[in-house]
């Protein structure tokens, strides 16, 4: 039994604190500078080398003269003031509803996702599609990006996750045209998918990215390619910003 003064607490429903992190992602936006943080806060070192050439993929770094470059380049775009507002004002429920029928679908696919996998979604800015995944009840959902947007979203590298190996059951990214070295993308994801974890890419083929892109995925066996642990669950086309093509890939359960 509470004592006489006991103080009550406060318990908001679950889709009302969904509603409340746009607002307050939006209100992080102001603890940036106007200019980007330098690339050293991300606790990574890739080093600038190349990315074995594909026929399938063509890449964009020329203009890049160090993975410092590369990332001011990519933070350019993440910190950017406006595209933050848009991103969590009237992006937000837009985006968060049409993830959240993507994963739902998933989900009662009843073997790509499930209320009780643990998610990652590489990229994921201000981290609408962690919301949707929480929303369809994946509650153990976090994203990474390298600008972090609490409480979604946790400062990561996707060439270089900060998590240990077998870590996820799930991972989903609309970003590998964003990828310097699309192979070490693919190899985090795999590295820390556990052994029959799904992961799901949205990836637009035939497409010039804009001028955030690092590559051009010319053919969707290029991306299929780089996935040397996995095997082909599905491809199928999809009408998701911009982007035409769905893959979904399981990783082996046992190596070669």
């Amino acid at each position: 039994m509470p004592t006489a003064d006991a103080k009550p607490r406060l318990h908001l429903p679950r889709p009302l604190l969904l509603l409340l992190i746009p607002f307050l992602s939006l209100l992080l936006l102001y603890s940036y500078s106007s200019s980007p943080p330098p690339p050293a806060a991300v606790d990574v070192a890739v080093p600038l080398s190349p990315t074995p050439p594909s026929p399938h993929i063509r890449m964009r770094r020329a203009g890049f003269r160090s993975y410092e470059d590369y990332l001011r380049h990519q933070l350019n775009k993440t910190l950017d003031p406006r595209l933050r507002r848009v991103w969590a004002t009237r992006d937000w429920h837009r985006k968060v509803d049409a993830f959240a029928r993507a994963f739902a679908a998933l989900r009662d696919d009843g073997q790509l996702l499930s209320n009780a996998s643990r998610a990652l979604c590489v990229g994921a800015r201000l981290g609408q599609e962690v919301a949707a995944l929480r929303l369809v009840g994946v509650r153990d959902a976090v994203g990474i990006d390298l600008a972090p947007a609490p409480p979604l979203v946790v400062k990561g590298d996707f060439h270089a996750q900060p998590f240990a190996n077998d870590t996820f059951d799930f991972e989903f990214s609309n970003v590998f045209d964003h990828a310097l070295y699309p192979d070490r993308f693919v190899a985090e994801i795999e590295r820390t998918l556990r052994p029959g974890g799904v992961a799901v890419l949205h990836v637009a083929v035939h497409r010039r990215g804009d001028k955030y892109s690092a590559n051009d995925l010319l053919d969707v066996q290029g991306l299929v390619g780089l996935f040397r642990r996995s095997e082909v669950v599905r491809i199928s086309k999809v009408d998701a910003f911009g982007l035409d093509t769905e893959v979904i890939l399981r990783k082996k359960r046992s190596s070669p």
